[in-house]
């Protein structure tokens, strides 16, 4: 799902928006969102989750083509921890949906 289908479901689930109105309306969240985290702040939203700004330390590593080793410099991450009830539903839904190794048969059933 696109920023644009965001906007689209709110332009045709909301109404009273016209579609430039419910985009700004997306842009505006997400922009919100970003400056918070920028500045350290958790973003809480209830019953999906959390994202919270992380500082990673600089670390050795390997180049994965040659084996050298070398510097990860410090950075500074976005993580994201799903609340309980997106949680839920997530493992809900996927219940009810056969899984693709589930429903192909076994060798010994040929």
């Amino acid at each position: 799902m696109t920023k644009a289908d965001i906007a689209h479901a709110v332009y045709s689930k909301l109404g009273g928006f016209s579609k430039k109105e419910s985009a700004d309306l997306v842009d505006l969240i997400f922009e919100t969102m970003k400056e918070t985290a920028g500045r350290g702040e958790k973003v809480k939203i209830s019953g999906f989750g959390n994202f919270v700004l992380r500082n990673k330390r600089q670390r050795q590593g390997r180049n994965p083509q040659t084996g050298q080793p070398i510097v990860i410099t410090a950075r500074r991450v976005l993580n994201f921890k799903a609340s309980q009830l997106l949680k839920q539903a997530l493992n809900d839904s996927s219940e009810a949906e056969p899984r693709p190794e589930a429903v192909a048969p076994s060798l010994t059933e040929l």
